[in-house]
């Protein structure tokens, strides 16, 4: 039996915009037909809003055996930390690599004073609500929001 090979984490520069792009697009293009355009392309950003995202705040990537296989991001919004542009490709889904980049999101967010992460998610990315249930994330009770046309909620957690 071979061992699992295991994931790095580490900050994301400007050279792995493409990478997550890859990474991105490949996680959600499997639910492209219940996305609006407008609502996929503001989910599955080119590598040039990756690096204007790198300019807003910290985005992590984990690699195994050299390959990005996972992203997350996040931009300080008041005393919250807004989590965004979470990606993990199919075929790393279910091995933890999400929970590691979630908790990676939140030791940084504790270790900078915040109290709050935040996130928005959209009803059929069931796989990627039940992680975040699980890592303590709940949904709050607010009217949907709109992303071009796809609907979002927005899912919370106390930082600390």
């Amino acid at each position: 039996m071979r061992a699992a090979v295991p994931v790095t984490i580490r900050r994301a520069g400007p050279e792995d915009a493409p990478a997550i792009a890859r990474v991105l697009y490949e996680s959600f293009v499997e639910f492209r037909a219940l996305y609006t355009d407008g609502g996929f392309a503001a989910t599955a950003l080119g590598a040039e809003h990756i690096l204007i995202r790198m300019q807003e705040g910290p985005v992590w990537i984990a690699r195994r055996d050299e390959a990005v296989v996972a992203t997350v991001a996040a931009v300080a919004k008041g005393a919250s930390v807004y989590v965004r542009g979470m990606a993990v490709l199919p075929a790393t889904r279910g091995s933890g690599v999400g929970a590691a980049l979630l908790r990676t999101v939140e030791s940084w967010a504790a270790g900078d004073g915040y109290g709050r992460m935040f996130l928005s998610s959209t009803a059929f990315l069931t796989s990627a609500i039940r992680l975040y249930e699980g890592f303590g994330f709940r949904r709050m009770e607010e009217e949907p929001q709109d992303l071009f046309g796809t609907e979002l909620f927005t899912m919370e957690k106390v930082v600390g």
